[in-house]
């Protein structure tokens, strides 16, 4: 997605667990607005203020969760009324399969597996800018 000349794109950054670097840096040097929440409740909050142009959040596969598989069915359920909106999702390689499964049902632009290098997420992120189609 192209950001409007009088407005740079808005990257909300839901860092719950953590295990990889802060890029609050990096958006910033590639022209974000950026927003970091620290829980998906803060992240439907911050939703309800502004819906963001691009998402950086973990995939947190949780097999005691009694109707979803992880931490991010909720948001993903509602960004299903913003196509728009593009998904960065960073995992853990051992549950990519499960990742796969929550990929079927919703749109995920991009995932990046831990540890995350800063060169790949900085290629994720030029991608959407530039309006380049998903890749894994």
């Amino acid at each position: 997605m192209a950001p409007d000349t009088d407005r740079h794109p808005h990257l909300l950054a839901i860092l719950e667990l953590g295990g990889y670097p802060n890029f609050t840096p990096l958006y910033k040097r590639l022209g974000f607005d950026a927003e970091l929440v620290s829980s998906q409740r803060k992240a439907q909050a911050a939703l309800k203020r502004r819906v963001p142009d691009v998402i950086v959040a973990e995939y947190n596969f949780q097999s005691d969760f009694r109707d979803r598989t992880s931490n991010l069915e909720t948001l993903m359920a509602r960004l299903q009324k913003h196509p728009e909106v593009r998904v960065i999702c960073i995992y853990q390689p051992e549950y990519q399969h499960k990742l796969d499964a929550l990929r079927e049902r919703f749109p995920v632009f991009a995932t990046l597996p831990l540890p995350v290098i800063e060169a790949a997420m900085e290629e994720a992120l030029r991608r959407t800018i530039a309006g380049g189609g998903a890749a894994g």
